[in-house]
């Protein structure tokens, strides 16, 4: 009756290991879940921080587009300036040509070689300019490389960093694996030890009652020596008692032979 009583407890405290282990499980499962929930917020926020930052980058593009259209205009500008300050120059020798033909006529040979000379300058203003121009192309194209470097940095940066989070998702992934396997380890452990425990129990307590069994019957065992012990003790008294009846049977019978010899 005991045995099933403890046996019973046994269960009970059992199943309320069990409940709260299973309880333990759930407020875990809880905590990784709000975890994970804290982890894709985190990873929203990137995103929106990414694209942010895509944003920005797309305004300073279009900005530096813009830069470039207004420096383009500009160049323009300074272009039709320099072509109408040839142009009121030409306009200007013409007149002068038409004022002073007879002059020129004279100094045909001095104007000829100013012209030459004006020529060859120009072709050198033109020659700078057309350098310039490649210069400032050279630029915008080495601008524009600088530009396609910072991107493919940025892309790749980028890239890095979803590989990183991805590593860093799946280390937490396979810790809290290997946290789940050390708790029921643990949990395996506890349950082995406390079958352990309850077998030591319910070995200590047949050896207890083989003890206790062992007691009775050596008190049953003294409790029959000392009957049979009582009962030659009162053989030896029935014994005694006969023969003293028999004494008496015999003093009663000399005193009937005394008596008789009187």
């Amino acid at each position: 009756m005991r045995d099933r009583e403890r046996e019973r407890e046994n269960e009970r405290t059992r199943a309320r290991e069990r409940t709260r282990a299973n309880e333990r499980e759930r407020e875990r499962e809880r905590t990784r879940e709000r975890e994970n929930e804290q982890e894709r917020e985190n990873e929203r926020e990137r995103e929106n921080e990414r694209e942010r930052e895509n944003e920005r980058e797309r305004e300073r593009t279009s900005e530096r587009e813009r830069e470039r259209a207004r420096e383009r205009e500009r160049e323009r500008e300074r272009e039709n300036e320099r072509e109408n300050e040839r142009e009121n120059e030409r306009t200007r020798t013409r007149t002068s040509e038409r004022e002073n033909e007879r002059t020129r006529e004279r100094a045909r040979e001095r104007t000829s070689k100013r012209e030459n000379e004006r020529e060859r300058t120009n072709e050198r203003e033109h020659e700078r300019e057309r350098e310039q121009e490649n210069e400032n192309e050279r630029e915008r194209e080495r601008e524009n490389e600088n530009e396609r470097e910072n991107e493919r940095t940025r892309t790749s940066e980028r890239e890095n960093e979803r590989t990183r989070t991805s590593e860093r998702e799946n280390e937490r992934t396979r810790e809290n694996e290997r946290e789940r396997e050390r708790a029921r380890e643990r949990t395996s452990k506890r349950e082995n030890e406390r079958e352990r425990t309850k077998e030591r129990e319910r070995t200590n307590e047949r050896e207890n009652e083989r003890e206790r069994t062992r007691e009775r019957e050596n008190e049953r065992t003294s409790e029959r020596e000392r009957t049979r012990e009582r009962e030659r003790e009162r053989t030896r008294e029935r014994e005694r008692t006969n023969e003293r009846e028999r004494e008496n049977e015999r003093e009663r019978e000399r005193e009937r032979e005394r008596e008789n010899e009187r």
